[in-house]
């Protein structure tokens, strides 16, 4: 008989009939998610200040902690299942998420209004192009932190519903048979979403991805256009 949790446990670390301790599992590594995290902290530090929510130093800052904090309760390979430890997770994501569309905003005042970046091309496409790259790995982050659970309760199986349908899920025959999306995935997923401006190999199926797909397409819509019409304009 499986022991009841006891006063004070994680339920959602519990070991049930059919389930693998932590130990057992092995997850996918954590460095790609680090590499995308500080790679969004320096795209945001080379913003311009007009664009950039805060000073130059807030959101990097609150995002290191917050990568540091989840680094160390779940280092090298992400399978322990945590509420804490997948909360913080989220947070961090939607700190990234909450700066990249504000830089979005901001471009695009300055691209309607005519700010100082609009001034020359090379600043502007330098500019679009931070901005663009940041809310690609921002909604890919959000993709690989919110389908099935999260990556540690992936890499458990544990998940009954997906948020995104990939080829292999589809036709288990294409893929190895204890595949399972790594961040990889959901990265190629962002870049082919805001460049396609709709999904492509990967479906989505439940509202909020349908949703978070449609926010990130028209944002990249809004940026590719108005930057380079602009820049154009400026050439011109």
């Amino acid at each position: 008989m499986t022991p009841a949790p006891g006063p004070g446990s994680d339920p959602s670390t519990a070991v049930g009939p059919g389930r693998r301790t932590d130990d057992d599992v092995v997850g996918e590594a954590r460095w790609p998610m680090v590499g995308a995290v500080l790679a969004a902290m320096v795209l945001t530090i080379l913003l311009p200040d007009a664009d950039r929510l805060g000073p130059q130093w807030l959101l990097p800052l609150i995002e290191g902690v917050l990568l540091v904090a989840v680094v160390a309760g779940d280092p090298g390979r992400i399978n322990r299942r945590s509420r804490w430890l997948r909360a913080l997770s989220i947070v961090l994501v939607s700190v990234l998420v909450l700066g990249a569309l504000w830089a979005t905003v901001q471009l695009i005042d300055d691209l309607i209004h005519g700010g100082a970046v609009t001034n020359s091309a090379s600043e502007l496409l330098e500019d679009g192009t931070i901005v663009w790259v940041s809310n690609n790995i921002a909604f890919a982050l959000l993709y690989w932190e919110l389908d099935g659970g999260g990556a540690a309760a992936r890499a458990h199986q544990l998940p009954t519903h997906y948020g995104f349908a990939f080829p292999q899920q589809l036709n288990p025959r294409i893929g190895s048979p204890d595949w399972r999306p790594r961040f990889i995935d959901y990265l190629y997923l962002g870049f082919t979403n805001a460049t396609a401006f709709s999904p492509t190999d990967v479906m989505p199926l439940v509202p909020w991805a349908k949703i978070a797909m449609a926010v990130q397409s028209l944002v990249s819509l809004g940026i590719l256009g108005l930057v380079i019409a602009r820049a154009v304009n400026v050439f011109a």
